[in-house]
């Protein structure tokens, strides 16, 4: 399982470049595919849409397990929101644990590449909360906003709009809104190293004046957080 980050090349780990370059077979949603399709030539790729992630898993696994090295292709990290988990839980299922050898190659998280455009904002404590429900109940996905928001953690807001989800977004920001500032500093990242990049910093108030969509990163400070120079400071609380 091979994350490949933000997509960029120039932010693959060597490792993950180098488990590609190895693998005979490669795996994974198109989208991301195509972030590296220049490393694919020579290889069998086998690429599928969204909602297909189980069927993904067990072509890979099955290829896998028949003897062929496989790369299963995930953005980002594998382990964080991405694929690896499944793949675990296939493999466990199949009853192949016995046939495979299993690496998991991570990768930068939309969190960590939107958090160095915007400066500094993860520097203490922070959650990372999807607000997509089409795997977790949405009410319980408004229980962890409530107690993130009431936890003071700076909140990490993956999945944050897409065409049909409009009104989750709209929903986190009156929850976080109970408990902090509308003042509280709040970065909005699009396509985070890749072409079509966008870097936004505003505040919560203003937070849904703001294009949001399924490409961004969205990072809500906590009660200590600022804007110094443009870039987002979270203190870790040094005495300067």
């Amino acid at each position: 399982m091979v994350g490949t980050g933000p997509g960029n090349p120039e932010h693959l780990s060597p490792r993950a470049k180098q488990a590609i370059e190895e693998a005979e077979t490669i795996v994974g949603y198109r989208t991301y595919l195509k972030l590296v399709e220049e490393m694919l030539r020579g290889k069998e790729v086998i690429s599928t849409g969204m909602m297909r992630e189980i069927e993904r898993c067990l072509l890979a696994v099955h290829r896998a397990g028949a003897g062929q090295k496989v790369a299963l292709v995930s953005g980002g990290d594998p382990g964080i929101y991405g694929m690896a988990g499944l793949a675990l839980e296939v493999i466990e299922r199949e009853g192949l644990w016995d046939k495979l050898e299993v690496e998991i190659v991570p990768g930068i998280t939309s969190a960590s590449a939107a958090a160095a455009l915007l400066g500094a904002p993860l520097m203490h404590d922070f959650v990372v909360i999807s607000l997509s429900d089409l795997l977790t109940p949405w009410s319980l996905i408004e229980r962890r906003l409530e107690l993130a928001a009431q936890g003071d953690f700076v909140v990490v807001l993956y999945n944050p709009a897409s065409h049909r989800r409009t009104g989750q977004i709209h929903r986190a920001r009156e929850i976080l809104l109970k408990h902090r500032s509308s003042r509280t500093p709040v970065g909005i990242v699009r396509n985070a190293y890749r072409e079509g990049q966008e870097v936004t910093i505003t505040d919560l108030e203003n937070l849904l004046n703001h294009p949001i969509d399924m490409l961004c990163t969205v990072i809500v400070g906590n009660s200590q957080t600022r804007v110094a120079n443009g870039f987002l400071v979270t203190p870790r609380g040094y005495e300067l």
